[in-house]
């Protein structure tokens, strides 16, 4: 009777794991059968260059982080676009001659249509323009579109209505009856003739420190005219006990070999799914997915924390960041003093000094979107940058030029922030103005007059 149940018990449940089987082989067929249907849709309806295009742009400007191989290093993302290779000197440095449908990267590693030679032309005026993703021109749709391209056609512009129009302009022989010499310098004093260029050697993700490296190592040597450096949000995000930006987390995937191999493994099955055109096409027809305001921002650490996190909540800690972007500009200063070259560093602008008067709907939602905590620590942040700034006017008169642009836009009615503190065009626009009318009125790059003014 006993042995009777039993039976009947195996045989009632007998069915359950031949069912089970059938799910478990039925889900990857299913799978395959939507990825068919998929690929078929997007081919016949012409919408692959579409979807190729926005995959491109999500990565486009994403650093993809090469060894001395120039190789990737597995357990980082290489999704990114924009490549750069270890450098023990600099922390990363962009790789040369690279180029995209947004940026190209010249030979020596500058946002440059160009190659930039050793040896200064003749008739050649060169500035250069150091700093972070900002100042490169993170998400901005070509070369053209940069604050060092603007910059560098209006200073052009100049030299040419110089040649066109030159009674507009103050005389180098300056007159000596009173009631002339008076008109004279009323006139804007004339810019040196030449052919002016602006370099964009910016890097994404570049702090103080590694700008610092970079013009001791690289810039001088290419006999620069005037120098700008835009910065000072990198410095605040970056730790005190941290002298520049590195590649991300390398040393800890270099010190965990089977982490490091795990992470490599599950990090090719991550992109072989993400890389479906199910996947892909659910992801732009559908989800339509955004980048977080901080992973719009933090473009060299690829964070997953809010921008709130990597600010300093400890006013201690804050000041040795400020401290140490203070010392660094001061090494910059030693260095191109010696060398006789003027000297601009401008406090880079951040969407809370946007101001409210006419502030877009988009940046209000960025705002929004960075909360209140981000902006008590990065306004505190700023106000000590600004300290910096001015203490380095007081202690280098003679060679520095110090520029405070956190509020450029505030009351400007067109939108200047993409994310906190990337810009639109028209914003990369106003920082040029703002450089133009700085450069212009630096004595080195005016042509001297006859006699000394009265």
């Amino acid at each position: 009777m006993f042995k009777s149940r039993r039976s009947t018990y195996r045989k009632r449940h007998q069915p359950l794991p031949l069912l089970a089987i059938a799910i478990v082989l039925a889900i990857p067929l299913v799978l395959i059968i939507l990825e068919v249907l998929a690929s078929f849709l997007v081919g016949v309806t012409g919408k692959s260059a579409e979807l190729a295009t926005y995959d491109s742009n999500v990565n486009v400007y994403r650093l993809k982080f090469l060894n001395k191989n120039k190789q990737p290093y597995d357990g980082l993302s290489d999704r990114g676009q924009l490549a750069a290779q270890s450098s023990l000197a600099v922390g990363y440095r962009l790789v040369g001659n690279q180029k995209s449908n947004f940026w190209q990267i010249n030979e020596q590693g500058f946002r440059d249509d160009e190659p930039v030679p050793l040896t200064k032309p003749k008739n050649e005026i060169r500035i250069f323009i150091l700093g972070g993703s900002t100042a490169f021109g993170q998400w901005n749709s070509n070369n053209q579109a940069t604050i060092a391209n603007k910059l560098e056609t209006r200073l052009n512009q100049r030299v040419a209505q110089q040649r066109r129009s030159p009674e507009k302009y103050r005389p180098a022989d300056l007159p000596f009856y009173k009631p002339d010499l008076a008109k004279a310098l009323a006139l804007p004093p004339k810019i040196r003739d030449g052919q002016y260029r602006v370099i964009n050697a910016a890097v994404p993700g570049y702090a103080s420190g590694n700008q610092l490296a970079l013009l001791g190592l690289q810039i001088l040597s290419y006999s620069p005219d005037a120098i700008i450096v835009l910065d000072g949000y990198q410095d605040l995000l970056l730790p005190s006990d941290q002298w520049a930006t590195d590649i991300p987390n390398v040393e800890d995937f270099l010190s965990n070999s089977m982490g490091h191999f795990w992470t490599h493994l599950t990090q090719q099955l991550k992109y072989a799914i993400t890389d479906t055109s199910l996947v892909k096409a659910t992801q732009y027809w559908i989800l339509r997915p955004q980048l977080s305001v901080s992973r719009q921002t933090l473009i060299a650490t690829d964070p997953e924390a809010s921008l709130d996190h990597y600010l300093p909540a400890d006013p201690g800690e804050l000041k040795r960041r400020v401290s140490r972007y203070r010392d660094f500009h001061v090494s910059m200063l030693r260095l191109t003093k010696g060398a006789g070259i003027p000297f601009i560093i401008a406090v880079q602008p951040e969407i809370t000094g946007r101001g409210t008067k006419k502030i877009s709907a988009s940046e209000q939602k960025i705002l929004d979107e960075l909360g209140a905590v981000y902006q008590q620590k990065v306004q505190m942040g700023y106000q000590e940058l600004a300290q910096a700034t001015q203490n380095l006017q007081k202690a280098f008169p003679q060679n520095v030029k110090t520029l405070n642009l956190y509020r450029i836009y505030d009351g400007s009615s067109k939108p200047a922030f993409i994310d906190a503190i990337h810009l639109t065009e028209e914003g990369n626009t106003v920082l040029s103005d703002r450089f133009y009318q700085t450069l212009t009125s630096l004595p080195k790059l005016q042509v001297p007059p006859s006699r000394p003014l009265p």
